[in-house]
């Protein structure tokens, strides 16, 4: 799941929220480092990917893009997942999708003096971009996963995969509206 759903799914509490999606941009030697406050979130987030990854519906998911695509296709399906669930944002959250992301960008300024200055620089662009607004739109997408692939260890075109995600929309729609209530009922299970 890509930050969207990491966010719905963390505690609403500031440093909760703010460790729920800190492994995606900082390394665990960085992370072992920060307060107590934020290790229940990264924990968690650890939590989130390792059941994603290993479930057979995101799996399948996965496997739906081509090459040279397919070698990129569970960050193509963690970020449409996130878009589909923008798409059904009220059966999962009573708060408003722009009132959520307003909370969520709150929380990372409440965070701010407890991030080195690199780490919050990063969270702040998830802000000024609204990166959270974005996943509603298929232009959105677009923007995110350029801004992905640009970071990666070799970049790559992924928002040329954007028509490939809207071949799929139907396909990966049942995949979602199946995994997401699992991973779900997953963490609200006592561990």
């Amino acid at each position: 799941m890509n930050w969207l759903a990491h966010f719905l799914l963390a505690e609403p509490t500031p440093a909760f929220r703010v460790g729920s999606v800190l492994p995606d941009f900082a390394p665990a030697a960085v992370l072992a480092a920060l307060p107590p406050a934020f290790q229940p979130g990264i924990t968690q987030h650890r939590q989130v990917d390792l059941f994603t990854d290993s479930h057979p519906v995101f799996n399948r998911s996965r496997r739906r893009f081509p090459s040279p695509f397919r070698r990129f296709g569970g960050i193509l399906t963690d970020v449409f997942y996130d878009h589909l669930l923008t798409r059904q944002w009220t059966s999962y959250s009573a708060v408003p999708l722009p009132a959520f992301a307003a909370q969520v960008y709150t929380a990372i300024e409440d965070c701010r003096p407890e991030l080195p200055p690199e780490l919050y620089t990063r969270l702040a662009r998830l802000r000024e971009a609204d990166l959270l607004g974005a996943y509603g739109e298929l232009a959105g997408i677009a923007r995110v996963l350029a801004g992905i692939g640009g970071r990666l260890r070799r970049p790559f075109d992924l928002a040329a995969a954007l028509p490939l995600l809207e071949a799929q929309y139907g396909a990966l729609q049942e995949d979602f509206d199946c995994f997401f209530p699992e991973l779900r009922t997953h963490l609200a299970a006592p561990s």
